[in-house]
């Protein structure tokens, strides 16, 4: 587990090539970060301080969230009114704020087992999860003490959705007897876990969200940490980065018409989406999923309609040099290479190019439950990967892990917020990889073909 510290001292984001404020202007620098854990754990709570303490509130706003005298910071965050009578997070509350050295966005999830899904979509999009772990709540002066359920599912999950760094935040150490004895066991707690789950941790750090110690300013001492406080271990976290290195993979969103151009020299329709991975370049060769079609990409406009190269991550337009049919749904990916192989024997045949991401209906994936009804083998669904969708017979169900325990263990079906591995047996193919690879290609969402209701998330092995 990294030192916050070193992390310090490691400088997470490059800034020796670009000034402070330079970085302060730059959109892509702006670090998606959510809050997790079990219920009640102060998350509502730690971005309202993180608001306040900060700045980033005007006065008129924190007298609208007073309840008996006194600001609840917890009703920064929850915005609906169901949110604000029960006093729970149900869905995902985004909010803004920014400091000298960075910008950031906060996705405020929920802790209940029954809004897992909330949580699941914030985390997708998320460069960071801090993961709030409440002291009182655990037999804190145990050193073997056991961690919430909710602690250790939400850990797990952040890690299968590959986001980039994972804090650990152990709140409301005030309010127990001995915080310095409780934040050791703790802290030797939550290692334990995450090596035993290889997830890798940035930083572990004691805060207090009420009072306001280690959230902004540190707390020197106190429990017998000496380190950053949380918004400086923030502050140096890094972007995710995006999979530019990988070949070219553009789901297609939607087709812009132009038909009335007089120039036939290229393709009359602009072709908009985000690039999943590689970057779309004019003049790089490109075939068309699942048609097969080859052409060569004439211009490339940005989001704005800038004509420029648009790496993966960004939103871009493409128009080919010809017309070729591509709808919604359809991906636009690098064309199949020439392999080095050595041809046969009778010099005839010469080996076949090898596709850059080849169609794929069997499939062997992570399956995160969020369903009401368990996952059974024989069941079909609709899956929706990147903007096509297909439908999807689950095969077998191969184990379910074991939260607790981490163990996979045999399984015929997954009940509601299990994790689990499956195969799947698509209707037609995909241009699937694994989700370790390259994220967008390597995930997609499985949709109850009668209530229509999203019922897991895919991540391919």
């Amino acid at each position: 587990m990294t030192n916050a510290t070193d992390l310090i001292a490691a400088r997470a984001y490059e800034t020796s090539t670009s000034s402070q404020n330079d970085l302060h202007n730059d959109h892509a620098s702006a670090l998606r970060f959510i809050t997790c854990g079990s219920v009640d754990d102060g998350k509502s709570t730690l971005i309202g301080r993180l608001l306040v303490d900060s700045r980033a509130v005007l006065q008129d706003h924190l007298a609208g969230v007073q309840r008996g005298g006194e600001v609840d910071l917890a009703l920064l965050t929850d915005g609906l009114s169901a949110e604000r009578e029960q006093g729970i997070t149900i869905d995902v509350a985004y909010r803004y704020f920014a400091t000298e050295t960075r910008k950031f966005i906060i996705g405020d999830a929920p802790g209940h087992e029954q809004y897992t899904r909330n949580m699941v979509t914030a985390a997708s999009s998320a460069d960071a999860a801090v993961v709030l772990v409440d002291a009182t709540k655990l037999d804190w002066r145990n050193p073997q003490l056991a961690l919430l359920p909710q602690t250790r599912r939400h850990s797990l999950l952040v890690h299968l959705l590959r986001v980039h760094s994972l804090v650990f935040a152990v709140n409301k150490l005030d309010a127990v007897e001995d915080p310095a004895l409780a934040w050791l066991h703790i802290q030797a707690a939550l290692a334990a876990f995450a090596q035993a789950a290889g997830i890798a941790v940035r930083a572990t750090v004691p805060v207090s969200a009420l009072k306001g110690w280690n959230v902004v300013d540190a707390q020197p001492g106190w429990c017998g940490y000496q380190g950053p406080s949380l918004l400086q271990i923030l502050e140096l976290l890094p972007n995710t980065p995006a999979d530019t290195q990988l070949p070219l993979a553009f789901p297609v969103q939607w087709v812009e018409k132009f038909s009335s151009s007089s120039d036939t020299s290229q393709g009359r329709r602009v072709f908009w989406g985000r690039v999943a991975t590689g970057t779309a370049a004019v003049g790089a060769e490109v075939q068309v999923f699942p048609s097969g079609q080859r052409a060569r990409v004439a211009q490339v406009l940005d989001h704005v309609r800038r004509p420029h190269s648009v790496a993966a991550g960004l939103s871009a337009g493409i128009v080919l040099d010809r017309e070729v049919d591509v709808s919604r749904g359809d991906w636009i990916v690098a064309a199949p290479v020439a392999t080095s192989a050595a041809a046969a024997d009778d010099d005839f045949d010469t080996p076949a190019p090898q596709p850059a991401w080849p169609g794929q209906r069997e499939l062997r994936a992570t399956v995160a439950w969020m369903d009401d009804e368990p996952l059974v083998a024989g069941r079909v669904y609709w899956a929706l990967h990147g903007h096509r969708w297909v439908k999807a017979k689950v095969r077998q169900v191969v184990h379910r892990l074991n939260i607790h325990t981490l163990a996979e263990e045999d399984a015929t079906q997954l009940e509601p917020n299990a994790i689990g591995h499956v195969d799947l047996l698509l209707q037609e193919p995909v241009p699937g990889a694994a989700f370790a690879a390259a994220r967008v290609l390597g995930s997609m969402i499985l949709v109850d073909t009668a209530t229509h209701k999203t019922a897991g998330a895919v991540l391919l092995r």
